[in-house]
């Protein structure tokens, strides 16, 4: 039985590599394509449960404030404990607010190169 060979030219080699190459990288992008939208579903449902999380701490936010409010109440009258604790939380939120408008004023949005040690 002679030996059957089949012989191909170097163009030819080369143009099945290069459409060998050219489905490859077709079929990569659209695997990366697919993990990249069930990994953005999977981010999307963390933040979800993040803004769920924190409006029900806000919730608590607010029943703590009404607490120390009332509190407070007991010994002074009502609407000066109201301002009282109003004052206190403005002042808090007050503080945060001009921390991350200085941290914001300083930050450089250019990016850098980062030197590794």
């Amino acid at each position: 039985m002679p030996e059957h060979k089949e012989e191909r030219s170097v163009g030819e080699l080369f143009s099945n590599l290069a459409n060998e190459t050219t489905t490859l990288l077709r079929q990569e992008v659209q695997l990366a394509k697919v993990e990249l939208g069930q990994k953005a579903a999977k981010v999307g449902r963390q933040v979800a449960f993040i803004v769920v999380g924190g409006a029900v701490a806000y919730a608590g936010v607010l029943a703590v404030i009404a607490a120390a409010i009332l509190l407070i109440a007991q010994i002074m009258p009502g609407w000066l404990s109201a301002l009282i604790v109003g004052l206190a939380v403005v002042a808090v939120g007050y503080l945060f607010t001009q921390k991350a408008l200085h941290e914001l004023k300083n930050l450089d949005p250019m990016p850098r190169a980062r030197s590794r040690h």
